[in-house]
């Protein structure tokens, strides 16, 4: 089986899908010789001719400039220079109508002529096989060549892409695009300048083959490219005339039958494709010193006298050219379109410059090319996806597209559309597919372009936030280095020890110093003492003397009794006669407490119902009035019943008049807020008052109510109350024991009131009652020889 290159060496072509057939028109630009146009009254330079960003600015206003001097600059591959096209004054830097479908404005210098045409310093490079291919890449891309054949692409980033790695190198020379010439005539006038610039090219990328692919209807063409390629590596290979042949995939497609992958580059698989106007301006970059200043440019259609092609001035308006030409324009329809009928676009007016991608000027009248008719509905005919040559979906793309939905139009793979216009050629609804392409593309170029910046944005933050946080780490390291370096220092000064500790015994020393020494004898004594310890141990001794220590516990207890004494205030003596009265008042308290205790115990085993209907109503009103519904009140009644009692100790019993003024008082203070508690609580007051007018031996049935009405008063339900009760109790008990019994029959009598009047409705609780007042009498003995015990000592 033979190669690709044998097999195309051999002869063999292939094809593309889809394609057309329009008429070529050719013939009336490419019998003349080309020439040169006359330097215009004002040059127009767009910074951006070239896919890529522009460059940076070298000139300002009113700077003198020569031809060929770079007015910007750039480091990188994608970015072009442009250079003056003559020599002259820079009038002005501002935007300009562009050489673009959109029309927009754009930055461009304006030069004005000075006539004289005279060139600047430039350097040539005839011996160029002695230089390197990346210096001659370099010298292409500072000389601004970029792709001519129509899309711009830069020249010197495409050779560097398939350097060393180009097998197969492909000259576009199709020119498939109707009415263009300016290959066609660029080929039959300067062939040898076109082979000598592939000779550059063989150097630069050592390819296996080179091929020139160029359409049978250039006959002229192909003689003279044969002619200069006498005895060269290169084969010529004509194909047939197919629109658009001229394509870089369809034309890689017919020559080696290869397809370039979706998102990739000819370089990829081996290939470049250079166009044969790109070749002849490496030739006078390298050969000859001179930057893209000018190119060939077809001037035809039925408005001009002459149709021709003329080297033009890059930044050369159109309208200088339609004068020197002349141009008549269609009085009914006055159309210029920048390039071929099927790729190119209309202008807005004709002072719109030439640029490095501009190839033709197309002026045709009404019958020539008939104006674009309405849009019409789709009929879905299918012609356009038969005539599509990268095998797309037209009618789908323009539905998106018109949509807005541009993300089913990138998934129908609207990047492949070469724009060549073959659809809306065969449409017969007259729909402007291309536009709506156009559109789209230009749309989600700039949705892309939003969104890296929205990345880089995003990125900028994150590493903002990141360098901020180690910032503040780094300060915090800092921080604390400069902490422990203090730290250090510290403990290096106070001789080893750390410098908190430090800082405490300075405190502890000064606090020492501020406070008087009290007690010198006492720490003597226990320095004194802890030596004999730590010498009895020493000797072995295990009974160490603590005759020391016990002294100082004498000492310290006399000191805190001496401290307390000065405290506390001397109470008030009283007479023996109220010493004497005082206990019997609480001896007789005391044992009618104790009666009313035997004979709850008593009625609670018995379980008798109380036939008393007013002691039954009594003992009911008393709980129901003296059973505060607060634990607070409870807690407030027993506080005040303590201090009573201790009250009661210490002083004699006063006179009548102070004890009903006292029971008053107290009436007041704990008299509930209900009628009936007032009434019952003023009846504890007047029992009061008559008890401490009776002494020695009060009444047994006042005693009795006094003492039934004291135990419903004082007989509380709930717990907090039970405790203060128990009090009350534990206070009777101790004086119960000071004084003799009384008789058994009061105190039976007493008893049995109490019981009648207090006695509970539940037998139940009565036997837990009698429990636990029997209890609180052992509880009261033992607490009352203990206090006895304390006051002897």
């Amino acid at each position: 089986m033979l190669s690709l290159i044998e097999q195309i060496k051999s002869g063999r072509l292939w094809d593309f899908p889809g394609g057309i057939h329009p008429p070529e028109n050719k013939r009336q630009s490419n019998q003349t010789l080309p020439e040169s146009a006359t330097i215009p009254d004002e040059v127009v330079l767009p910074l951006k001719q070239h896919i890529g960003k522009p460059g940076d600015l070298l000139v300002s206003a009113g700077e003198h400039v020569l031809k060929g001097q770079p007015l910007t600059k750039s480091m990188s591959a994608f970015n072009l220079p442009i250079h003056a096209p003559t020599s002259g004054v820079v009038t002005a830097i501002e935007p300009r109508t562009s050489a673009h479908p959109s029309g927009l404005p754009e930055l461009a210098v304006i030069i004005q002529p000075d006539g004289q045409d005279k060139w600047c310093e430039h350097t040539a490079y005839p011996d160029y096989q002695s230089h390197s291919p990346e210096n001659l890449i370099e010298i292409i891309r500072q000389a601004g060549i970029s792709g001519m054949g129509g899309a711009g692409f830069p020249t010197a980033k495409k050779i560097l892409s398939g350097l060393a790695r180009t097998e197969i190198l492909i000259i576009n020379a199709a020119e498939c695009e109707p009415y263009i010439t300016a290959d066609d005539v660029l080929m039959q006038h300067y062939a040898r300048e076109i082979i000598q610039g592939l000779d550059i090219l063989e150097h630069i990328l050592s390819p296996k083959l080179i091929i020139i692919g160029i359409e049978d209807n250039k006959p002229e063409a192909i003689a003279a490219l044969e002619s200069a390629a006498t005895d060269k590596n290169i084969v010529i290979r004509v194909i047939p005339t197919k629109y658009p042949s001229g394509g870089e995939k369809q034309l890689i497609k017919i020559l080696t039958n290869l397809e370039v992958p979706a998102d990739k580059l000819p370089a990829d698989i081996g290939l470049m494709v250079q166009n044969i106007g790109s070749v002849h301006a490496i030739q006078r970059a390298i050969i000859h010193g001179e930057p893209l200043i000018q190119r060939l440019v077809t001037l035809t259609g039925a408005t001009f006298e002459q149709p021709r092609n003329v080297w033009t001035l890059i930044g050369t308006p159109v309208r200088h050219l339609l004068e020197k030409y002349r141009y008549r324009a269609d009085k009914k329809l006055p159309r210029l379109i920048m390039g071929g009928p099927m790729m190119g676009f209309t202008l807005p007016h004709a002072n719109v410059p030439v640029t490095k991608t501009t190839n033709c000027i197309l002026a045709p009248t009404r019958k020539e090319i008939s104006p674009a008719q309405h849009e019409l509905a789709c009929i879905r005919c299918g012609q356009c996806a038969e005539a599509c040559p990268a095998s797309l979906l037209p009618q789908q793309l323009q539905w998106h597209a018109k949509a807005e939905e541009y993300d089913k139009c990138e998934a129908l793979n609207l990047k492949d559309c070469i724009e060549c216009g073959a659809c809306a050629y065969v449409c017969p609804s007259e729909i402007p597919l291309v536009q709506y392409y156009r559109q789209a593309k230009a749309e989600i170029r700039t949705r892309k372009q939003e969104a890296e910046a929205a990345e880089r944005a995003k990125v900028r933050f994150e590493e903002k936030k990141a360098r901020m946080e180690r910032d503040k780490q780094e300060r915090e390291n800092r921080f604390k280095q400069a902490a422990d370096s203090r730290r250090q220092a510290m403990v290096k000064e106070s001789g080893g020890q750390d410098a908190i500790a430090a800082a405490i015994e300075r405190v502890k020393s000064k606090s020492a110093q501020a406070q008087p020494d009290a007690k010198p004898a006492v720490a003597a004594a226990i320095a004194r003492a802890k030596a004999k310890q730590e010498a009895a141990r020493q000797a072995g001794s295990g009974e160490p003397d603590n005759a020391e220590m016990i002294k100082l516990r004498e000492e310290r207890k006399q000191q805190a009794r001496a401290r307390k004494a000065e405290k506390t205030v001397e109470p008030v003596q009283p007479s023996p006669e109220q010493k004497t009265e005082h206990k019997e008042n609480g001896a007789q308290k005391a044992a009618v407490a104790a009666a009313i205790a035997r004979a709850k115990a008593r009625k609670a085993q018995q379980q008798p119902e109380p036939d008393n209907a007013e002691s039954s109503d009594a003992a009911s009103t008393e709980t129901e009035v003296t059973a505060p519904e607060d634990p607070k009140k409870a807690a407030v009644a027993a506080a005040i019943a303590r201090a009573k009692a201790r009250k009661a100790q210490q002083q004699p019993e006063p006179d009548n008049a102070e004890s009903s003024d006292a029971a008053s008082t107290e009436t007041e203070v704990t008299a509930p807020e209900d009628p009936k508690k007032a009434a019952v609580a003023a009846a504890i007051a007047r029992a009061k008052a008559r008890k401490a007018q009776q002494q020695p031996e009060p009444d047994n049935a006042e005693s009795s109510d006094a003492a039934s009405t004291e135990t419903e008063v004082t007989a509380p339900e709930d717990p907090k109350k039970a405790a203060v009760a128990a009090a009350i109790a534990r206070a009777k008990a101790r004086k119960a024991l000071q004084q003799p019994e009384p008789d058994n029959a009061e105190s039976s009598d007493t008893a049995s009131t109490e019981t009648e009047v207090t006695a509970p409705e539940d037998p139940k609780k009565a036997a837990v009652a009698a429990a636990i007042a029997r209890a609180k009498a052992r509880k009261a003995q033992q607490q009352s020889s203990a206090s006895d015990t304390e006051e002897e000592e």
